[in-house]
C-alpha cells in the first residue's frame, strides 16, 4: 500500500534540522533554531538558502515558499526594535507580513557530523576524512541503567533510536552485564515485579552506552518509556573524552598531491568561484588538507599541529596570512560565500530524503537568487 502524503508542519521540519545540527553544537554567541514564524504552520514549499538577505524573501514570496531554512541567521543579536528602515527589521517585517517563516542552522551545521565541513571536503574530493577540531571534553555521557532480564532489548532499540550509542563510525554501541538486582516495593508502588512490602531478588542486565549532551533528554525520555519497571534505577555519568565525530572544520588527504596553484584552481573550480586568493609559494606540493567553510583562519594552529599542507577556508586577514606563513602553512581563501554556498544543494537534498522517508507532501527548492558580494576587477 502507497504511504499516504501528509503537509509537514514548521514544527516538523524544525524537529529534523534539530537532529541534524543540534542546537547544543552551536557556538554560546550563535542565535539558531526558529526565528520567525508559527511552529504549527503547514509547509508545502520551503526554500533552502545560504542568507535570509531581501533576494531570499523575495524570492520564498514568489516561489511560494512559506519556510526558509537559512544558514546564517536574520537575527543574530538582540533587537532593539523592529523598524522598515532597518535591514533586519525590515526583513522580518516584509516576511512576517508574507506568512513566510525563517528558521537557520549556523554553527550548529559547521559543528554537525555530516554537516557543512563535511560537505566542503567532499566537494574537494578529500580521502580519509577527520574532525580537524574536536568538541569540547563535556559534551558526552555516559548511561547506565539496570532492566530485567528479557526487556534489555526494547530499552536499547529505544535509546539507540533516540541518538544514544554512536562511537566515531560506530552505532548501537553497549555493553551489558548480568547480575542481581533487589528492590522492595513500597505501600504507594504498582511493581511490575514482585508484591508489596517484600524484598525481590530479580535477575537484571547492567546496560552501558554513551551519549551526546544534545541528544541527552530524548534519550532518557525514550528509555523511561521503554522501560518496563516504574522507577528504573539509572546512572548518567559526566564524561571527559572528546567526541571525534563533531567540530570544527575538517582535514583529510588529496588523492594524489598537486601544485598549490593547481590545487586551488581546482577549488575554485569545485566551489564555482570566480577567483581565490593564495598564501604560499608557487613550488609548493600539498597532499593534506584542512577545511573551515567561511571564517576558518581561528584554525591555523590546529592545521600545522595535524600536519595540514594547506587549510582552505574565508575571510583571511593580512595578519592571519602572515601567521601561516611563518607556521609554514599554504591558505586557499575561496571567501566566505563560496566556501558555505555548497549547503544549499547537499541540506536541500538531505531535506528532500526526509521528506521521502516521513511521506511528507512537501517541494524543496534551492535558492537561485544569491550571489557573491564581492566582484573582481
Amino acid at each position: 500500500m502507497a504511504k499516504k502524503l501528509k503537509f509537514p508542519r514548521v514544527q516538523d521540519v524544525v524537529g529534523f534540522m534539530n537532529r541534524v545540527a543540534p542546537p547544543a553544537l552551536a557556538e554560546s554567541w550563535d542565535n539558531v533554531g526558529l526565528q520567525l514564524g508559527d511552529s504549527a504552520m503547514e509547509v508545502r514549499r520551503l526554500l533552502v538558502a545560504l542568507d535570509p538577505e531581501d533576494c531570499v524573501i523575495e524570492e520564498a514570496i514568489a516561489r511560494e515558499a512559506t519556510l526558509i531554512v537559512s544558514h546564517h541567521p536574520l537575527i543574530l543579536r538582540p533587537l532593539q526594535g523592529v523598524v522598515a528602515s532597518e535591514g533586519t527589521g525590515r526583513r522580518l517585517l516584509r516576511a512576517a507580513q508574507a506568512g513566510t517563516a525563517i528558521f537557520c542552522a549556523h554553527t550548529n551545521l559547521d559543528r554537525a557530523r555530516g554537516g557543512l565541513n563535511d560537505w566542503l571536503a567532499q566537494a574537494l574530493e578529500l580521502q580519509d576524512v577527520a574532525v580537524l577540531q574536536q568538541g569540547n571534553d563535556d559534551e558526552l555521557f555516559k548511561l547506565v541503567v539496570f532492566v530485567p532480564s528479557g526487556h534489555e532489548e526494547q530499552v536499547s532499540d529505544a535509546i539507540f533510536q533516540a541518538g544514544a550509542g554512536n562511537i566515531g563510525e560506530y552505532d548501537q554501541c553497549s555493553f551489558r552485564a548480568e547480575g542481581t538486582g533487589t528492590f522492595c516495593p513500597g505501600a504507594a508502588a504498582n511493581p511490575f515485579i514482585g508484591e508489596i512490602g517484600r524484598r525481590e531478588a530479580v535477575s537484571e542486565l547492567r546496560l552501558e552506552t554513551v551519549v551526546p549532551r544534545e541528544y541527552l533528554t530524548r534519550v532518557l525520555q525514550k528509555m523511561l518509556k521503554a522501560h518496563p519497571y516504574e522507577e528504573p534505577a539509572y546512572d548518567l555519568i559526566p564524561l571527559r573524552n572528546r567526541r571525534s565525530d563533531v567540530g570544527l572544520g575538517r582535514i583529510g588527504r588529496l588523492f594524489e598531491a598537486l601544485s598549490l596553484d593547481k590545487f586551488a584552481r581546482q577549488v575554485a573550480q569545485g566551489l564555482g568561484t570566480e577567483k581565490v586568493r593564495v598564501v604560499g609559494s608557487v613550488d609548493r606540493t600539498v597532499s593534506r588538507v584542512a577545511v573551515c567553510g567561511g571564517s576558518g583562519a581561528s584554525l591555523i594552529g590546529e592545521a600545522v599541529r595535524q600536519g595540514a599542507d594547506v587549510l582552505v577556508t574565508g575571510d583571511i586577514k593580512y595578519h592571519e596570512a602572515r601567521q601561516a606563513q611563518e607556521k609554514d602553512l599554504c591558505l586557499v581563501d575561496a571567501g566566505h560565500f563560496a566556501s558555505e554556498r555548497v549547503m544549499v544543494a547537499r541540506l536541500a537534498q538531505v531535506l528532500r530524503d526526509e521528506a521521502d522517508n516521513q511521506g511528507w507532501n512537501i517541494e524543496i527548492l534551492e535558492a537561485q537568487g544569491e550571489s557573491e558580494p564581492f566582484r573582481f576587477v
